[in-house]
């Protein structure tokens, strides 16, 4: 999946697939048909696809493990979804973070 987004191309595996679009240069993810993010160059669009599933949310910590800042990545706490974000300049490991709620469409650059 990283390596077709990587390489801007189509592929497909099992249930999740990474659809290229050119003229936009953008790469969709879907899992089972629904869209959980879009890669851009300097952008991350995550989408919940409609479900906050365990796979949902570790093929989106794969795609932000990738092609996100380091250390952002999503988590569940009490059935509810948060992502661990940069805030401002990090200065280290545990500074420069915060916690939000995941709300699907929301952006990371």
């Amino acid at each position: 999946m990283n390596r077709a987004i990587l390489n801007s191309e189509n592929w497909s595996k099992d249930n999740t697939r990474v659809e290229y679009d050119a003229q936009n240069e953008i790469s969709r993810v879907y899992l089972h048909g629904n869209l959980i993010a879009e890669i851009g160059e300097c952008f991350v669009t995550l989408y919940a696809g409609g479900w906050q599933t365990p796979t949902t949310k570790s093929r989106i910590n794969a795609i932000l493990a990738e092609h996100g800042v380091p250390g952002e990545y999503v988590f569940q706490q009490n059935f509810q979804w948060f992502v661990r974000t940069v805030q401002g300049v990090k200065v280290s490991d545990k500074e420069g973070f915060r916690t939000v709620p995941f709300v699907s469409g929301m952006v990371l650059s």
